[in-house]
């Protein structure tokens, strides 16, 4: 079995906790507007790996993993688009006692959910928008693919940490957060970070290279300052939405 990659990152620290070998895969459904990374988004590649080839690079690794908790993400692209070669190379990294993450938005394979959720350690979920609209004018899709994955979290017992790229004019505002947040209350508890990505222009110079148009060329990068303001807000929705399951808990 082999699978499409589009590159390797040693030594990440922003995709998990630790520090990590991040695996981009190749192929995407969505079209996301700040997508990083938009050659990664057709199936074409040049380079193809091997579920051991992954372990192996992986091992020489170890010893950081262990000393950081880090351990594996398979990101992208979108990773669940190879479910298959996916899951295969999640379970043998686990026999290697290798900690995995997959950061994806929830679109792929759906046969394979299950299994690579009864396998996986880590899943960092992106939110791209809390309407169907805003998410189509995003990412070209509309929410069907995210909500569906979001189901199969229900059954989910490891890590979860939520994602959301925060871009002016578009989501950066106290409604949009409350929005974002009523989407996934109901697994609040499932829950262990809720972040704020603020929106950056680092990809646009991959957009100019391989002639695509950058639609969001014309709006500022997010402030940090004002991300963080945000991020303090969304930190207390989830606090109290956990206190009030837990004051209904002890009722019942």
């Amino acid at each position: 079995m082999e699978g499409r990659l589009h590159s390797i990152e040693t030594m990440g620290l922003l995709d998990g906790p630790g520090i990590r070998t991040v695996f981009f895969l190749q192929g995407c459904p969505l079209r996301c507007a700040y997508c990083h990374n938009p050659d990664s988004q057709s199936m074409f590649s040049k380079t193809r790996i091997t579920p051991e080839e992954i372990v192996n690079i992986a091992k020489r690794y170890k010893s950081y993993y262990k000393r950081t908790g880090g351990g594996v993400t398979f990101s992208g692209g979108e990773p669940l688009m190879q479910g298959e070669f996916l899951l295969e190379t999640i379970k043998k990294l686990k026999e290697a006692g290798i900690n995995t993450a997959i950061d994806t938005s929830g679109y792929g394979d759906v046969r394979y959910y299950k299994e690579i959720l009864q396998n996986v350690d880590i899943v960092l979920l992106d939110i791209k928008h809390f309407d169907n609209k805003g998410y189509k004018r995003v990412t070209g899709k509309s929410m069907g693919g995210f909500y569906e994955f979001l189901s199969y979290i229900e059954d989910f017992h490891g890590i979860l940490w939520l994602r959301h790229v925060m871009v002016p004019s578009i989501t950066d505002n106290k409604e949009s957060i409350k929005n974002l947040f009523d989407n996934v209350k109901h697994i609040v508890e499932k829950i262990d970070r809720f972040e704020i990505l603020p929106y950056h222009k680092m990809g646009l110079e991959k957009y100019e290279n391989l002639n695509i148009e950058y639609t969001l060329k014309g709006i500022p990068e997010m402030d940090i300052e004002k991300a963080k303001e945000f991020q303090g807000i969304l930190d207390k929705m989830v606090e109290k939405e956990k206190e009030n399951v837990h004051k209904k808990r002890k009722i019942i």
